[in-house]
């Protein structure tokens, strides 16, 4: 299998073909379509309101920075990434609060009219409206005020230091004042046909099937050699829930772009003609996640069986051992990844001692019984995605064996989105990933009133700890605030980490200045500078 090449800054600048905004550049061909497979069914094209990572809506949407592949932030509708160094961020009121200002470079919206500062005041104002029902909320409540002193200076008043400024809110996409303003944002139709200041608009739009987003004629960038960008006439994005049907359409010719393709399914693409297999590291990790609304999983005991009777080397195995067991779910990109929390290593003895101590007993099956109630439990995965069901598969055999019943109750789009935020499940196996500053994603999971957090798990000493850790712009204390986090969910076994998971991402060779993006802004977010060499 081809990994992803790490080459020099020279072979960069060769193969990338392209230095933005000035420096070196190669010949690109302009034009074409790419074809995409998306493994979700798609409910919105708000961003605000999707259950699901901001493909999409990363062509058409443009934020005012972005993490780049490397998870470090870059300049996108404003010249700079404020930070304290440059002035763009300034400590207030003895250390309590801060303020952060935006230079907006000249931009246009896809319908020619310029984006301005009172677009940035208009997008904090519309999110947070409580009559807006988008759940994407992070990062409005602690906005004091917005003020707009000029079309090109938005000044972002703070009530309190916030570590997630550049991730959150502003970082799924500036929305247009002059088409929205007074709509409904829950039902308005632009979300049929939307269009930003990114480099696509969206053209056409199919539930459960596909979302076309063509050449924004407008956008902002251009090339070193002052050409217009994007080069890419269109890209289309099919909804492929199913896998399975993913890879055989990469291997006709169908699909020319596809990630997260099944670990197990990724070998047979290895000789495809023309096509290139990425094996790129992400931000994101497995977990097991548990509904403590259940009468038994509220046991610290049954959740000790499950962290020691699944055997993460026997999943991984099956998977084809792509994948890295972890211990916690700060993944090891990050320095603040702390050894210092409990590790439950594979021992079925354990899982069954666990139990016992619960009050369980096994019955005439093996599956225990305590008070004439078998420990059965629903079960829960995305459906029709081959790495997620395979490992629910593997782990059910598993829990089997230490006597617990797992039952797959699998579901898909808004279904799956819905059982997630409202614990509508007993348990869960999924995947996680975060933005390039994850503290946010962290109290979306685990604390009280974190949205992500459907399964009902509350401690004031991660709340607290994850307060202090989004308000300390210090990153030795937040190291300490997090460490703290990090030990008492594990403790309680709010959720089991798995693994860091790597994304393995089919893409045509003839797809050029591709870079695979480690963060929860996605693979999307910088596609006005891909070319179809022809």
């Amino acid at each position: 299998m081809e990994r992803y090449k790490r080459y020099g800054w020279f072979g960069k600048l060769l193969l990338g073909g392209l230095i933005l905004l000035g420096g070196i550049s190669m010949a690109q061909d302009k034009g074409g379509t790419l074809t995409v497979a998306i493994g979700y069914d798609l409910d919105t094209l708000d961003p605000y309101a999707s259950g699901f990572l901001t493909d999409i809506q990363s062509t058409f949407l443009e934020p005012l920075v972005y993490p780049d592949e490397n998870a470090k932030f870059q300049p996108a509708l404003a010249l700079q990434v404020p930070t304290q160094a440059n002035g763009g961020v300034r400590v207030t009121d003895n250390g309590k609060k801060m303020i952060v200002t935006y230079k907006l470079r000249p931009a246009k919206w896809a319908d020619g009219e310029p984006v301005t500062s009172a677009d940035v005041k208009f997008t904090w104002e519309a999110i947070k409206d409580p009559k807006y029902l988008g759940p994407e909320k992070d990062g409005t409540e602690e906005i004091e005020k917005i003020e707009t002193p000029d079309p090109q200076t938005a000044v972002i008043y703070y009530k309190q230091i916030f570590t997630g400024f550049k991730s959150a809110l502003f970082g799924y996409g500036i929305l247009p004042k002059h088409v929205l303003e007074g709509k409904d944002l829950n039902k308005d139709p632009f979300w049929e046909k939307p269009f930003g200041a990114g480099p696509f608009k969206v053209t056409e739009f199919k539930r459960g099937q596909y979302v076309i987003v063509e050449r924004n004629p407008n956008y902002w960038r251009k090339d070193a050699n002052g050409n217009q960008l994007p080069y890419l006439d269109r890209i289309i994005f099919k909804v492929i829930p199913n896998t399975n049907t993913t890879v055989t359409q990469l291997k006709s010719g169908e699909l020319q772009f596809a990630y997260n393709i099944p670990y197990t399914l990724a070998p047979s693409l290895d000789n495809v003609p023309g096509l290139k297999i990425v094996n790129a590291k992400t931000l994101g990790f497995r977990h097991l996640t548990f509904n403590f609304k259940n009468e038994f999983l509220k046991d610290l005991n049954v959740r000790k069986a499950f962290a020691y009777g699944i055997d993460r080397d026997a999943i991984n195995k099956a998977l084809g051992g792509y994948m890295k067991p972890i211990n916690t779910f700060v993944v090891s990109s990050f320095d603040f990844a702390s050894n210092a929390v409990p590790v439950y290593k594979y021992d079925p003895e354990k899982a069954k001692t666990a139990l016992r101590n619960a009050g369980f007993t096994p019955g005439s099956d093996g599956i225990m019984v305590k008070d004439g109630k078998r420990l059965s439990f629903k079960f829960m995965t995305q459906a029709g995605r081959a790495e997620y069901e395979l490992s629910q598969q593997v782990i059910i055999s598993q829990m089997k064996a230490v006597g617990v019943e797992l039952i797959p109750d699998n579901k898909s789009g808004a279904a799956l989105s819905d059982a997630r935020r409202k614990g509508g499940y007993d348990v869960w196996y999924s995947g996680w990933i975060t933005p390039a500053d994850p503290i946010d994603s962290y109290i979306s999971f685990y604390s009280t009133k974190g949205f992500n957090n459907g399964s009902g798990y509350s401690n004031t000493v991660v709340d607290t700890a994850l307060e202090k850790a989004s308000t300390s712009l210090d990153p030795s204390l937040v190291s300490v605030y997090l460490a703290r986090v990090q030990y008492q969910v594990l403790s309680d076994l709010a959720t089991l980490p798995l693994f860091e998971a790597p994304s393995i991402i089919a893409v045509t060779e003839k797809l050029q200045n591709f870079k695979p993006n480690p963060t929860n802004q996605t693979n999307f977010r910088n596609t006005s500078d891909w070319w179809l060499k022809k």
